[in-house]
């Protein structure tokens, strides 16, 4: 267990103590930032993901902040890839990341053009001078280059900034590309149900005015960002005035409205914190914004109501209680599904004043005034939840800007201080904790930003109380029964774990589709926000169709949703059966179409009716037979002409043999081929092989 390649701190706690520590029940942490590179920096916020894709966690730092200037970082896990120890980190900001010096509050991580890597998005405050929020590009992937390496691309990820369309006024656009703001979040999710990721960017005004708008970017699908303003409103400064339109909300602006009808909204506010999540249930994402000076608000996605189109409704008066916050120092917010009844519960940093305060959920993205966090009423900067202690609901870490970070234990009667736990020191200036599993040992670690040129604190958990929980999934859509057709359609999920929303989105989601119980196809499902994943299914599937999502965690545990049914047709129907068969052990084998052939599609076609695992063999031609021809010993035939494709294989366990065929584009719609399918005979009637009716299969 003690291997000399285990970092000093937990070859210091091998021994008696480290094994009482195990064999209790008590949460414990141990002060490991001895692995991090000494920054002695002003650190904002500090973001995880695998940037070099060797599956280990690695960690990016947002600088700046109340010091003004300077070098973000980006530190790569020593283990995997890099061959040392696990959740020992080193400082690749020299070769990784472009050299500027800006005043961050905020670092993303988020695939903005879907390759298969994780870009960052950087936000940034003019509090010192002009600057904007800024795009960085990794450069594996798409750009082909090294991995976990970043390129600047602010200048060129910024579409029609100024421009017509664009509520920014052009004085207000910077040159360098990007534009004046100030801004301490962001975030990422699929707003308007189009696949890919938008972004939301919040201001908190200069001065912590509360009067510049925050903003919301959709994506055009290549990682290039226009700006949502469905009213083609203008300002003509960097603050939005009462009574001028809410750019991409319903209403006019109106400072701390207490309206929900659509007639007024409040989206220029001292905003610090942004969480995109589905809080209602109807699996499109919503928006929470936190004020430090005004109400906190959260506006509702109304893309499920509006029928497609996007658009936001501030709901802050309907959606949170009275009594849920102050007029001062609303700081964050965290969802999370504190009760494990499947939807998200939040708990508002410093509300009201200076405790944390739980809201429970309640049907329609409602929330309930719940209790106040014990021993709360410090100045805390951010929550992070995660199951420290593996019993598979979330427990709490507390970023303290001033005095101890704490640690919270969930349990049947909420939560309670976990005492001793060894979460932080008095000398703590925290203003974000960020939980992931850096030392992959099935336990959840902290990694904690600190203010004031302190160096970055990481806290280990050595519990060891490993992750046995599978995630869940609150809901499932159920889609309506469709006409089949060439266009994909999507399909969405809510999975939720035993880890922050943040650290499920890397969970390995897919989707298992069937279509007459015939399995067509396993599909990877995206995270798009929150705790939203989504697939696109093939829009050309015919029949009775059952979806079955998959969702594995880091740590390996697996589940499977309820099937969710629906249907696809198309008439006329394109297989048009002939002539006849012979039969096999089980009878005379059939063809069907599992889904429809267009030209440019994939589209398959079944085999059924045979023994399992029986060989089998399908095959199309240029003709058929007007009568069925019976070949003595062998089968009967129903086709003829030229042989355009064949397939041969094994039957599943359900005896079915499922040929997915590429259909070039061109073909004409109302061309004809036609199919035999061929298998094991029953040893009866003298046949070699069973074989199908003929199939005539027409191109829509």
């Amino acid at each position: 267990m003690c291997a000399v390649s285990l970092p000093g701190w937990a070859r210091a706690l091998c021994g008696s103590v480290l094994a009482g520590a195990f064999g209790s029940a008590q949460l414990v942490f141990v002060d490991a930032s001895a692995s991090l590179p000494q920054t002695g920096s002003f650190t904002e916020n500090v973001d995880f993901a695998d940037v070099d894709l060797d599956g280990d966690w690695d960690v990016a730092l947002a600088d700046g902040g109340d010091f003004g200037n300077d070098q973000n970082r980006l530190w790569l896990n020593q283990g995997a890839a890099q061959g040392g120890v696990l959740g020992a980190f080193a400082d690749a900001t020299a070769s990784a990341l472009p050299v500027f010096a800006d005043d961050s509050r905020d670092v993303e991580f988020a695939d903005i053009d879907d390759d298969g890597d994780y870009d960052l998005f950087v936000s940034n405050t003019s509090h010192f001078l002009n600057q904007s929020n800024r795009w960085l590009t990794n450069a594996g992937g798409a750009q082909g280059a090294a991995l976990g390496s970043y390129v600047d691309d602010t200048g060129a990820r910024w579409i029609g900034l100024g421009g017509p369309g664009s509520s920014l006024a052009p004085p207000a656009v910077l040159s360098a590309g990007g534009f004046i703001d100030w801004s301490c979040d962001s975030d990422f999710a699929d707003l308007d149900g189009d696949g890919d990721l938008d972004l939301v960017q919040s201001s908190y005004g200069a001065a912590f005015g509360g009067n510049t708008p925050a903003r919301v970017f959709t994506n055009d699908g290549a990682g290039l960002f226009v700006e949502f303003n469905p009213t083609g409103y203008q300002l003509s400064t960097t603050t939005l005035q009462g009574g001028e339109p809410g750019l991409w909300c319903e209403g006019v602006y109106a400072a701390n409205t207490t309206d929900t009808s659509g007639a007024s909204c409040d989206i220029a506010t001292s905003g610090l914190d942004v969480d995109l999540a589905d809080v209602d249930g109807d699996l499109d994402v919503d928006l929470a914004l936190c004020a430090r000076q005004e109400a906190p608000r959260i506006f509702a996605n109304r893309s499920v109501e509006n029928g497609g189109p996007l658009g936001f409704r501030d709901v802050t008066a309907l959606a949170y209680p009275v009594g849920s916050w102050s007029g001062q120092d609303n700081m964050a917010q965290e969802f999370g599904d504190w009760d494990a009844d499947g939807d998200l519960d939040l708990i508002g940093v410093n509300w009201p004043g200076s405790n944390e305060l739980v809201l429970v959920a309640q049907p329609g993205g409602l929330f309930g005034l719940g209790a106040a966090l014990p021993s709360s009423g410090g100045v805390d900067d951010e929550l992070d939840a995660a199951d420290f202690d593996g019993d598979g609901d979330l427990d709490l870490y507390a970023a303290a800007f001033f005095g101890a970070d704490r640690l919270y234990r969930s349990g049947a009667a909420g939560f309670a201080l976990a005492a001793g736990a060894g979460a932080g020191e008095p000398t703590d200036r925290s203003l974000d904790a960020d939980a992931a599993d850096v030392d992959n040992d099935g336990d959840y670690d902290v990694v904690c930003a600190q203010d004031a040129g302190q160096s970055e604190r990481m806290r280990i958990n050595v519990t060891n109380a490993a992750d046995v929980h599978a995630p869940r999934f609150a809901v499932v859509a159920q889609l309506p029964p469709a006409q089949a057709s060439i266009a994909p359609r999507a399909f969405r999920a809510q999975v939720l774990d035993n880890a922050n929303v943040y650290t499920t989105w890397y969970d390995d989601v897919d989707v298992f589709v069937s279509v007459a119980g015939c399995a067509v196809a396993q599909l990877p499902a995206r995270w798009r926000g929150g705790q939203v994943f989504r697939a696109e299914l093939p829009g050309n599937l015919l029949g009775a169709i059952e979806l079955v999502v998959r969702a594995r965690d880091e740590h390996g545990n697996t589940a499977l949703s309820a099937p969710s049914a629906t249907s696809g047709a198309l008439a006329p129907d394109p297989l048009s059966s002939f002539g006849s068969g012979s039969a096999g052990p089980l009878g005379v084998p059939t063809l069907q179409l599992l889904s429809a052939p267009f030209a440019g599609s994939t589209f398959h076609l079944a085999l059924r009716g045979l023994p399992p695992f029986a060989p089998a063999l399908v095959g199309i031609t240029s003709g058929a037979l007007a009568t069925p021809l019976a070949l003595p010993g062998l089968c009967t035939l129903n086709v003829s002409g030229a042989l355009l494709a064949s397939k041969s294989g094994a039957c599943d366990a359900h005896g079915d043999f499922v040929w997915a065929i590429e259909l070039p584009p061109g073909v004409p719609s109302g061309a004809v081929a036609y199919a035999q399918g061929f298998g094991p005979a029953s040893g009866t009637g003298g046949n070699a092989f069973a074989s199908s009716a003929g199939a005539s299969i027409r191109v829509p």
